[in-house]
């Protein structure tokens, strides 16, 4: 017989309660129904005379979690209701279960405290103060090591990882070559639809071409594809260093001789370093190819016109502010990535906590990175 049962007998002022079967999750049903059944009986007045309740257990075969907190639970409210409620014949199987249980949920949860709105105000700007400090300190000792490492590689350079250089290229750049290109021929596409729609009000269409040349080349472009790397291979770079770092392989690298930092940091920013100059190039292209194809679908300009155009609004210099741009975004994309990946603590949640703030991070600081080379162009008349 495999069911869970609980029967009840009066002896005088004791009420004799017996277990038998198993006390196990599968027959949580039954158990919760006769517990709760005699739970309600405590403060009854059928239980007036009651003065102590025995709970024989001697007959249960089987306990588990479930069934150990519903024998607490019954005596606890048996003993809240005033009686003297003990348990006998517990077998030597569940007696350190039973006793786990007995100590659970003792302490009263401790009463919140309730602060001052303005202290707590004060208290986070704070914490994001010491979190926003924590985070360039570990961002320069990032930068500090790579560059470290670096040199270390200029000296000897036999030692350098080819083969993994080789490998994060494949990955982060022509694996990457098919999205940047649909993403920004979409976006090239968008900008030239909405420079023609607006710009047809004033009959000058054309200057739709200035638009997206000089935008794509010296923002849009560069901006769209480190967003899209920050977010592709960024976050990649953090998950992989992570999931390494709580399977103690860096301990493993480091116990044979080997710096993590050269070994699998500087592949793989070396490698953002000049794979995002080239997927922008890429991207750049795909742009002005889609802005061409809306303003001969949709703004009627033959594709001579748009070269033409095209030609006359931008010059190298748009081009060059643009990919001088990238190699500092992929740069800075592959230290905030390794950093916080070698930050992952030895949790799934830390992981996932760290990746989220890898990618958030590098592309906050992708777009102050365009504001400040603005300003810097614009000071020096480019």
């Amino acid at each position: 017989m495999g069911e869970a049962l609980l029967t009840q007998k009066l002896v005088g002022d004791r009420l004799e309660l017996t277990a038998r079967g198993s006390w196990t999750a599968p027959y949580a049903g039954d158990l919760e129904t006769e517990i709760d059944r005699l739970s309600g009986g405590a403060n009854g007045t059928a239980s007036a005379k009651t003065t102590d309740v025995s709970i024989d257990m001697a007959g249960v075969r089987e306990l588990d979690t479930f069934g150990a907190w519903l024998l607490e639970r019954l005596t606890r409210q048996w003993t809240n209701a005033g009686r003297d409620a003990r348990v006998v014949g517990l077998p030597s199987h569940g007696a350190d279960l039973v006793e786990e249980m007995h100590v659970v949920n003792r302490e009263a949860p401790a009463p919140q405290e309730r602060l001052n709105p303005i202290v707590s105000f004060f208290a986070a700007v704070g914490r994001g103060t010491a979190g926003f400090a924590g985070s360039f300190h570990t961002f320069a000792q990032m930068l500090g090591e790579t560059g470290m490492a670096a040199a270390r590689v200029l000296v000897r350079p036999s030692e350098y990882r080819l083969t993994s250089t080789v490998h994060q290229f494949d990955r982060v750049a022509l694996q990457a070559v098919p999205i940047v290109a649909l993403i920004t021929f979409l976006i090239g596409a968008i900008v030239a639809q909405q420079g023609i729609f607006h710009f047809r009000k004033f009959g000058a269409e054309l200057y739709a071409v200035d638009l997206v040349g000089i935008l794509v080349l010296r923002e849009i472009g560069v901006l769209i594809v480190a967003i899209m790397v920050a977010g592709r291979s960024g976050s990649s770079y953090t998950a992989e260093l992570g999931s390494m770092k709580m399977r103690e392989e860096l301990d493993a690298l480091r116990t044979m001789g080997f710096d993590p930092v050269e070994v699998l940091v500087l592949p793989r920013i070396i490698v953002l370093v000049l794979a995002l100059p080239a997927l922008t190039f890429i991207g750049c292209m795909a742009a002005l190819y889609g802005g061409g194809l809306v303003a001969w679908l949709y703004g009627g300009m033959s594709l001579d016109i748009y070269i033409a155009r095209l030609t006359d609004a931008i010059s190298l210099t748009h081009f060059k502010v643009g990919m001088i741009k990238a190699p500092f975004m992929g740069l800075v994309i592959g230290l905030v990535a390794c950093a916080e990946g070698l930050r992952v603590k030895g949790s799934a949640e830390s992981l996932g906590i760290q990746t989220t703030k890898s990618v958030v991070e590098s592309i906050f600081l992708v777009i102050v990175l365009d504001g400040l080379f603005a300003i810097f162009f614009a000071s020096i008349g480019m």
